[in-house]
């Protein structure tokens, strides 16, 4: 795995299907994570493009795939990780998308090329791809990022400091690992055991939140809490007080990816922000913001050294599971555990 994040370098191209200001005026809405992109890149593609793009955020793939259902969104692409994507083709969600033939397509690395997800790249491009653990704060007490047993029964110094994402999709992922289970599993026994082990967890949670959980390991408010690895990362840059985890039972894996949504207005600018993503120069400006490893050869030579030398981006030996859309029963079975957790 770490080989797949640290991607090779190679010569970058030109953009593609960049057009000019004066002949691609226009819209696009994009609706992505919290924290996931920033102006910088936005008026990048504006310059390029002459396409104004407007931002709406959302706090997991559970929330994007309830707004999507509701219809009439106006949204031209979202960013939904790799088991969604699979769930949204499943469902008719989708517009279908020739990313295959676009200019700059050649850079993906051939790992991500026809991806089980989306194996003929017919509606989705690359974006972003990570992990999901835990961290800590550091002299705490708290813990040593030894093992997920500091997050799923944390000590005495954790008690009421435990922060956990607020859906649970990425936490129950976790939660197999740790019980040693197979993701997406149906069996009595296992689930038993999951909805035991997050119960047994509840009475030392301080918040169920996927926003702003690394302000709160920073600040103390949290000492062990879930995270993904970019933004561990940007905190730690900022003062350095927190441990992004890789526990011996391993970390969830993720590859997220740009879509368009049916019921798009702006399909042909939505596949321009694709093409133009792809590009080299351009992924690694939003790596260098998101702070999370990409699958385009040749953007690590746009790329900062704090993402070259990056502890959270590199992967070290342990077990990485991606996580995979799962059965009716399953998805019914976990909501049943959520919703009571969260009673």
């Amino acid at each position: 795995m770490k080989q797949v994040m640290k991607l090779a370098a190679a010569s970058t191209v030109a953009l593609g299907l960049a057009v000019s200001p004066a002949t691609a005026a226009g819209e696009l809405f994009l609706y992505n994570w919290t924290d996931y992109i920033d102006n910088t890149i936005t008026d990048k593609f504006t310059k390029d493009t002459g396409i104004k793009v407007t931002l709406d955020t959302y706090d997991s793939n559970e929330t994007l795939l309830a707004k999507l259902k509701s219809g009439a969104t106006g949204y031209d692409l979202a960013v939904p990780s790799q088991n969604f994507v699979d769930i949204m083709i499943k469902e008719g969600m989708l517009i279908e998308v020739d990313v295959k033939s676009m200019p700059n397509y050649k850079h993906v690395a051939d790992a991500f090329k026809k991806p089980s997800w989306d194996p003929e790249q017919k509606y989705s491009s690359p974006y972003q791809m990570g992990t999901t653990s835990y961290a800590v704060k550091k002299g705490s007490g708290a813990g040593q990022c030894a093992s997920l047993k500091e997050f799923f029964e944390p000590n005495a110094a954790a008690k009421g400091k435990v922060g956990v994402f607020k859906t649970p999709e990425e936490v129950v992922n976790l939660a197999h690992i740790y019980l040693g289970q197979n993701f997406c599993t149906e069996k009595t026994d296992d689930l038993k055991a999951v909805q035991s082990l997050l119960q047994g967890q509840k009475s030392s949670v301080k918040v169920f939140s996927s926003e702003g959980t690394m302000d709160r390991l920073g600040d103390g408010v949290t000492l062990v809490s879930n995270a993904w690895n970019g933004d561990a990362m940007k905190r730690r840059l900022k003062d350095d007080t927190i441990q992004y985890c890789f526990p011996k039972e391993g970390v969830v894996g993720w590859f997220d990816s740009l879509v368009i949504p049916k019921g798009a207005k702006n399909v042909e600018n939505a596949k321009t922000f694709m093409n133009w993503l792809m590009a080299p120069e351009n992924m690694a400006l939003l790596s260098n913001f998101a702070n999370y490893a990409n699958a385009i050869v040749g953007s690590d030579k746009y790329m900062t050294k704090d993402m070259a030398s990056s502890p959270e981006v590199q992967v070290p030996s342990v077990p990485v599971k991606f996580g995979k859309s799962c059965g009716p029963k399953y998805t019914k079975a976990i909501d049943k555990i959520w919703t009571k957790l969260l009673q």
